[in-house]
């Protein structure tokens, strides 16, 4: 499922109100004589019928600058969720006579599912006008998350309802973000996660040339808006991390990764949305503290609104920097500087350990912790999304291609011969026994620094690179993502097999990408990526 804001947030770029033309009237005095009542017989049966047929309660919240066929993200969303099997049934008469729509409506009106309706004659727009004046009630049943055709592996079971609703509410989907609707499609990203994430890349381009053309920081308010844009995913595999009683959180890395088959590898994500990362990276960078000078990393991981659980990262190399952004209360960091994995987590010292307010208030500030030692989130309210800025165990395993991507993408990654504890020390662990001789080093277990603090640092500006995205196969620059990497003249028989495996392992992370996969079928949100769940469509679950 993508994870996208409140419905609250979704007025910032509607599709803008066209200038009505006159209503055709063809056809109009045939309607007329085809009416199956007269207006005084509709009049009465339409009483109490209001009443009996209320709208849904989120009609009643005014959306100004909307037109009557610029639905509700609310109403998108329920009626993606809609199966051939779907029991409806219909307001009797609702349309008044005299109009084609009543001669329609007086058809297919007498359906009670949705393939049946569908089979009369009307379609998804029809159903999403319906719904909305109350013309619909819905029975079920209704699938929990919206259907991804694309991640479907037997379309034989996919129903004409399934295949209808897809296309239009994709149509829906790029129309109201003013998208390319073929770009929804040629990755292995769901159409409606990617419709999303589109959005988030191209507001984070706007967001680096404002900043630029100011001559300032990426600010907080940006780095916030981005990742309210940014569509999560459902990631089953932090298994380490998930609270009790769930299945799954709102989680992505973006940067380097080690995946299940050993391979060392930027994220698909990130070739995608290059420009998302560059925010995220232009952020740190801008403001990183003096103390913390030499730190470098691989990656970055982005949750949202979940309180990890008590665990150790375990392959992280060196000491991780973790901010929050949002409008929430509590949500601090709690940590145990000096567990060196001697305690069982659960045997952790409760006054051993500190806690670390990382969010956007005045005590809130940006922390630098071992992400090996025990850590947990604290529980709040409000919605939180944080950043942790970390290194990969492996990464001087990182081939020279991928190494050089994320340079130019402004992440500073570490040597191959990179020491581990630069910044802060070895944790001493909670044994029993003090050591014997005094500790010599005196570099700290964790370093916390005010927002205040970070604001007051100089800011050097520094230029950014041009990164295109990766772009699907046979769209615009996919062919130049795909180019050999050729040895210079002259080179070595070594040289030449180096830039082969060089070639061989961008092939292969366009694959990954989604590079040259077509969905079998092609076919919705009105804001700058600002949606409600409702447009939240996809059911995207990392194993």
């Amino acid at each position: 499922m993508v994870k996208a804001p409140a419905a609250a947030e979704a007025s910032a770029l509607v599709t803008p109100v066209k200038v009505r033309k006159p209503r055709s009237k063809e056809g109009a005095a045939e309607a007329k004589a085809a009416a199956t009542m007269t207006s005084e017989e509709w009049k009465k049966l339409q009483v109490g019928m209001v009443e009996a047929w209320p709208q849904p309660g989120y009609m009643a919240q005014p959306m100004p600058g909307r037109s009557h066929t610029n639905y509700r993200n609310e109403t998108y969303e329920y009626i993606t969720r809609w199966m051939a099997e779907t029991k409806i049934s219909y307001r009797p008469h609702a349309k008044s006579p005299g109009s084609k729509s009543h001669l329609r409506y007086e058809k297919y009106s007498k359906a009670t599912t949705v393939r049946e309706a569908l089979e009369i004659g009307s379609f998804p727009q029809d159903w999403c006008w319906d719904y909305e004046r109350g013309y619909i009630k819905v029975e079920g049943p209704v699938r929990s998350e919206p259907i991804d055709i694309v991640q479907c592996t037997d379309t034989n079971a996919l129903t004409e309802v399934d295949r209808v609703i897809y296309r239009w509410y994709n149509k829906e989907l790029a129309k109201n973000l003013g998208l390319d609707y073929k770009d929804l499609f040629g990755t292995s990203d769901p159409s409606i996660l990617r419709a999303h994430r589109l959005v988030a890349q191209r507001e984070a381009r706007s967001r680096l040339e404002a900043a630029e053309r100011e001559g300032r920081r990426i600010s907080d308010d940006d780095v916030l808006a981005t990742l309210k844009q940014w569509a999560f995913i459902k990631n089953a595999a932090r298994s380490n991390v998930i609270p009790e009683g769930q299945e799954w959180v709102w989680s992505d890395t973006l940067g380097l990764i080690r995946d299940r088959l050993g391979s060392i590898h930027t994220t698909p994500a990130t070739k995608l949305y290059p420009e998302v990362v560059q925010l995220l990276v232009k952020w740190l960078n801008d403001r990183l503290p003096q103390e913390a000078s030499t730190f470098r990393f691989t990656s970055i991981n982005l949750n949202c609104n979940y309180a990890a659980r008590l665990h150790r990262d375990g392959n992280n190399f060196g000491a991780s920097f973790i901010k929050a952004f949002g409008d929430f209360t509590g949500g601090n960091l709690k940590y145990w500087p000096e567990d060196d994995k001697g305690t069982d987590l659960e045997n952790l010292p409760e006054a051993k350990s500190v806690s670390l307010d990382i969010g956007s208030g005045p005590n809130g500030g940006l922390a630098l912790f071992n992400g090996n030692s025990g850590h947990a989130v604290e529980d709040f309210q409000g919605t939180r999304y944080s950043i942790v800025y970390f290194t990969l165990g492996c990464h001087d395993r990182a081939v020279q291609e991928e190494r050089s991507f994320l340079w130019r993408m402004g992440v500073p990654f570490p040597s191959v011969d990179e020491e581990r504890h630069t910044i802060l020390r070895k944790p001493r662990g909670y044994g029993a026994r003090p050591p014997a001789t005094p500790m010599r080093d005196t570099r700290p277990t964790v370093l916390h620094f005010k927002n205040s603090d970070l604001e007051a640092r100089e800011f050097v500006p520094r230029p950014l690179q041009k990164v295109e995205p990766l772009h699907p196969a046979g769209r615009g620059q996919a062919a130049s993502s795909e180019q050999q990497i050729s040895p210079a003249k002259g080179a070595k028989p070594a040289a030449k097999a180096k830039a082969a495996a060089a070639t061989k392992v961008r092939k292969q992370h366009l694959k990954r990408a989604g590079a040259g996969s077509a969905p079998l079928f092609g076919s919705g949100p009105a804001s700058s990526g600002d949606l409600s769940p409702s447009m939240a469509a996809a059911a995207i679950v990392v194993e």
